[in-house]
C-alpha cells in the first residue's frame, strides 16, 4: 500500500479471504475532528490493477466491522472483482457527543449520514461529507481502486444514507441498493429525533436527507434495487418502504423494490441477498 502524506492512514488488520485480502485501517479524519476506522475487502482482481468499489453504509448500533464478519459478501465481491468500503457510522472518541440518555438511535452509532448543523453535534457529525468525500478520496489515494466505478448500498440507517447520497449524486455513485432502508425520516420517529437534533426544528431542512423526497424532485434515474424483509420488526414504523412506493409511482422513477417474505431485520436477511446485490451492482461498475 503507497501512502501519502497529506491522507495517511495507518493499517491495523488484515485476513486472507476468498483469494482477496479483508484489511482495516485507523486515519485522524479531518472532516469529523476525531480518529476513524474503516474497512476495505480487496479482490483478488486488485493485485492486476485498480479495482470498482462499493461503499457499504451500515445501520444504527454498527461499526465497520459488522458488516464485513456477518453478510457473507466477500466471496461475491472475489467473484465480481469488486472491492468493498465499510466505514464506521458514526464519529467516535473523547469529546464526540453522544446521546444524553445513551440510547441506540442518537449519537455514537448513529450519524444516520447527514452534515449537522446544530450544536454540540456540528463540530463532529458529518458523516454525509466523510462518505461522499473525504473517504472516497483517502481510499482511492492510497489502494488499488478506480473511484470513477462506484456503487453504494447499505442496511437501514445506512440504506437511508445510501439511497440519499446516491440521488444527490448521480455523477459520482452508478448505481444504488438497500437492505430495509428507513424510507422518509421525516415520517419516523428513528427519523425525527435524529434529524431534529442534528439539523434543528425546521422540517423543511430534513427534506434534503429524505429519500421518498429526493426521489420527487429527482432528475436522473439511478439504478436502484432494495429488498425489504416482510416480518421486519420495524417496517410498519420507522421503514414505511410504501412510502417510497408511492413516491416512485408518482414521478415514474424505475426502481425495484422487492418484498421478502419471512425475512426479519438480521443479518441473516442481509447475508440471504447480498450476493444478489453485488451481482446488480457489478452490472454498472
Amino acid at each position: 500500500m503507497q501512502k501519502s502524506e497529506e491522507k495517511s492512514v495507518e493499517q491495523i488488520a488484515e485476513h486472507k479471504s476468498f483469494g482477496g485480502r479483508q484489511l482495516r485501517f485507523s486515519h485522524a479524519s479531518q472532516v469529523l475532528n476525531c480518529g476513524m476506522h474503516f474497512s476495505v475487502y480487496l479482490p483478488p482482481a486488485a493485485e492486476q490493477g485498480p479495482v470498482p468499489v462499493l461503499y457499504w453504509l451500515s445501520g444504527l448500533t454498527c461499526t465497520d466491522e459488522n458488516f464485513v464478519q456477518k453478510a457473507g459478501a466477500q466471496q461475491y465481491a472475489a467473484e465480481h472483482g469488486v472491492a468493498i468500503v465499510a466505514p464506521d457510522t458514526s464519529p467516535r472518541g473523547d469529546g464526540v457527543p453522544d446521546d444524553p440518555d445513551a440510547a441506540y438511535d442518537f449519537g455514537l452509532g448513529a450519524g444516520f449520514y447527514v452534515n449537522a448543523t446544530q450544536a454540540p453535534w456540528s463540530r463532529h457529525y458529518r458523516m454525509y461529507d466523510y462518505v461522499v468525500e473525504e473517504l472516497p478520496a483517502l481510499v482511492c489515494a492510497n489502494l488499488p481502486l478506480d473511484g470513477a466505478r462506484s456503487g453504494i448500498f447499505g442496511h437501514s440507517m445506512g440504506g437511508h444514507g445510501a439511497l440519499t447520497m446516491a440521488l444527490k449524486n448521480p455523477a459520482r455513485f452508478r448505481s444504488v441498493s438497500a437492505f430495509a432502508p428507513i424510507c422518509s425520516p421525516l415520517q419516523c420517529p428513528w427519523g425525527e429525533k435524529a434529524l431534529g437534533n442534528y439539523l434543528g426544528a425546521d422540517r423543511q431542512v430534513w427534506r434534503d436527507y429524505d429519500t421518498t423526497e429526493l426521489v420527487r424532485a429527482a432528475k436522473h434515474r439511478l439504478p436502484v434495487l432494495i429488498d425489504q424483509g416482510e416480518a421486519d420488526n420495524f417496517l410498519a414504523q420507522q421503514l414505511k418502504p410504501e412510502l417510497l412506493e408511492q413516491a416512485c409511482a408518482d414521478v415514474n422513477y424505475p426502481m425495484t423494490i422487492r418484498r421478502q417474505a419471512g425475512y426479519d431485520h438480521s443479518y441473516f436477511f442481509i447475508a440471504s441477498f447480498i450476493g444478489e446485490h453485488i451481482a446488480f451492482h457489478a452490472q454498472y461498475l
